[in-house]
């Protein structure tokens, strides 16, 4: 129906009207409202009812791939969403050269912008059903953008907001723009982090791509970005909180790439004006978030790509907020930035000093609300211990490394539990009680600790391993990151081991019932108790 409407503007047959408004877009070379209505339009129609099979079909692999520890959910959902937005585009990629008035020197370069962006979503899919590690990913990234270089352009000029001179980067130009490409395509992944996040944050700025587009006169990244538009509000109905779909690293490399280069096809002969820059203030959610983790991470001496549970949203989880709520202040911080991408626009790039200073006001005053500003202000303090932190973190790791391996290797529960009280008696916990909803309650301590021993005590939750919640005790001399980082790495430890050897192996009398050879817990009885060799 849609098309058949593209067709009837295109012929100018069904009003002299149409016929006249088809004959200008023609003449510029642009669309107008109503054609970037119609194709999102399109991209919500073709979207709509792929999602269901797609959930039915991908539910099995879900399954045998269960969770991750840093994952918010409880059950494991299908990374599969990215599997229809890759096909919208295609067709709406194709529709637009056939349907739509490109001009003829761009055809050659969106059909590169079609095999890359593909080309992208293949990688992260690639990953979604067999994992393929961090540097494998990246060093692809790398040539996907690489290639961009060649087939879509580069970055050649930039210009100073301040005083609007204009530099020509040369040769700079091609590590800048696998740079931009390469972190854009990242920036949706690592966001990717609860229900209908990343979807939400990519259908703002797909949106906005979609306005600035007729205004540049690029009817392909105009139409595309309308079009998944469309699909991503399909993709939101099963998306936002309690998710059925995800989009798996496949769809949120493909969206976070065709976002970069789309930016960069809209900016004016390559210049980074207002169509390049408006992204940034959009993004600005996913940027913070991202350089704290890498901050955070680098100073803790863990790998930068190493996921973790001190993301944003995780804070606003921590805070009380359920899945839900979070998501929503969230999109209303996004809306905001969003708004002030359009202001850039509107205003030109010269006025994004103004804009960017707005911004980090109200950034302040949200850490503030939100109690952030104790955890950015523990990172200043984190520098001064850093070499105390990073070779904690480097024992800690090697540690819980060897007790996934030689999970694997055990026969019973009994030797799960022996090695685990190894790796806890190494890093020097006192005591350690896991409590689980659907079992008996478990603790390890330590018959050395001396009698009235001045203790620190953390927590965590594991909600994706039947709710279990894992408690630590350790002696109060142990620096509070150092216990806080070691605390994070023995439970995600705990729960592969969890994953790897399933409930019954670690809990093999069933639900509510004690191991062979220990009495079930009953209310006011003490916890199964092993103590360290």
């Amino acid at each position: 129906m849609v098309l058949a409407a593209l067709g009837e503007i295109k012929g100018g047959c069904s009003t002299c009207d149409a016929g006249n408004a088809w004959q200008r877009i023609t003449e510029q070379r642009t669309l107008n409202a109503t054609s970037t209505l119609l194709c999102f339009g399109l991209g919500l129609v073709l979207a709509w009812p792929i999602f269901p099979p797609l959930i039915r079909w991908f539910e099995p692999l879900a399954v045998r791939r269960g969770t991750s520890f840093h994952q918010t959910h409880h059950r494991p959902v299908p990374r599969a969403g990215g599997l229809a937005l890759a096909f919208l585009f295609l067709v709406a990629g194709i529709a637009t050269q056939q349907w739509l008035p490109v001009h003829p020197d761009r055809v050659a370069e969106n059909w590169g912008i079609l095999v890359l962006g593909l080309a992208m979503f293949g990688l992260g899919f690639w990953d979604d059903l067999r994992p393929l590690g961090a540097r494998k990913k990246l060093f692809g990234q790398i040539l996907i953008a690489l290639a961009a270089c060649f087939v879509v352009g580069r970055i050649e000029l930039v210009r100073n907001p301040f005083s609007g001179e204009v530099v020509a980067l040369g040769l700079w130009g091609f590590p800048l723009t696998i740079l931009w490409l390469v972190a854009f395509t990242n920036l949706i992944n690592l966001i990717d982090g609860l229900d209908g996040l990343a979807g939400g944050l990519s259908l703002m700025l797909m949106a906005l791509l979609a306005y600035v587009g007729p205004h540049v006169e690029a009817v392909f990244p105009t139409a595309v970005a309308a079009a998944l538009a469309g699909g991503l509000v399909a993709f939101l109905r099963y998306n936002f909180p309690p998710a059925r779909i995800y989009l798996g690293d496949g769809g949120a490399y493909f969206l976070g790439f065709l976002i970069g280069i789309l930016s960069m096809r809209l900016s004016h002969k390559g210049t980074v004006a207002a169509a390049l820059v408006a992204p940034l203030f959009a993004l600005a959610l996913p940027i913070i978030d991202t350089s704290l983790a890498i901050l955070r991470r680098g100073l803790k001496g863990l790998p930068l790509f190493r996921p973790d549970r001190k993301h944003i949203h995780h804070k606003l989880l921590g805070e009380g907020l359920n899945q839900r709520q979070t998501v929503l202040v969230l999109y209303g911080f996004s809306l905001v930035a969003l708004l002030m991408a359009f202001g850039v626009f509107w205003a030109g790039e010269r006025t994004a000093p103004l804009f960017l200073g707005v911004l980090v006001l109200l950034i302040l005053l949200a850490a503030g609300r939100l109690n952030f500003v104790r955890e950015w202000l523990a990172l200043g303090r984190l520098l001064g211990t850093t070499l105390e932190v990073r070779k904690a973190a480097r024992y800690a790791l090697a540690l819980c490394q060897w007790f996934e391996l030689e999970a694997e290797r055990c026969q019973c529960p009994e030797q799960i539990w022996a090695e685990f009280g190894f790796v806890l008696r190494k890093l020097g916990y006192t005591r350690v009680r896991l409590q689980c909803a659907a079992g008996p309650q478990r603790q390890w301590q330590n018959p050395d600790t001396p009698a009235g021993q001045s203790l620190q005590h953390g927590h965590l939750q594991l909600p994706h391993c039947g709710g279990m919640r894992m408690e630590f005790w350790a002696d109060a001399s142990l620096p509070e990151r150092v216990f806080d980082l070691q605390n994070e790495l023995v439970a995600e430890a705990w729960a592969k081991a969890l994953e790897k050897c399933g409930d019954r192996m670690l809990f093999p009398s069933g639900p509510g019932q004690a191991p062979s050879g220990e009495k079930p817990i009953q209310a006011g009885d003490s916890e199964v108790t092993l103590h360290a060799s």
